[in-house]
């Protein structure tokens, strides 16, 4: 079993798309800042792919947008490409399972947090979240 959790900021709003085969997924890119700085001082970025599908991926839509931070659970997929100078490159894919939205709606008064969670099974395809549990 492999679990990735990782908590940082989009770098832009998250897009969504319908495949041929009718399902709905969001794409959006996370960057998690290492503790280390480079040698200029600068702060480091490790830069995630995550996809969220189905209902979890249409509340990820609604709600986030650049620079909110978020916290993903979700497996991690290694993929590698030739890049245009010839050198090998990888992404580091992340699907989804649980997104918890940690800025506030109200841009960061609060501290209520509100998790979306991915189906278990293809079955149930969608989040039940509460109102009360809104940040907004």
């Amino acid at each position: 079993m492999q679990k990735l959790i990782i908590i940082g900021n989009l770098t832009k709003d998250p897009e969504s798309r319908t495949t041929a085969n009718g399902k709905d997924v969001t794409n959006f890119t996370v960057a998690v800042n290492r503790r280390q700085k480079d040698a200029n001082g600068n702060n480091v970025a490790d830069f995630f792919k995550i996809a969220a599908w189905g209902e979890l991926g249409k509340s990820c839509q609604q709600y986030l947008s650049k620079g909110r931070k978020v916290a993903v659970v979700g497996s991690v997929s290694v993929s590698t490409y030739q890049a245009q100078d010839g050198s090998t490159r990888a992404n580091l894919d992340v699907l989804a399972q649980e997104v918890e939205f940690l800025t506030p709606h109200d841009g960061g008064h609060g501290s209520s947090e509100q998790t979306a969670q991915a189906a278990p099974a293809p079955a149930a395809q969608h989040v039940n979240i509460p109102d009360g549990d809104l940040p907004f």
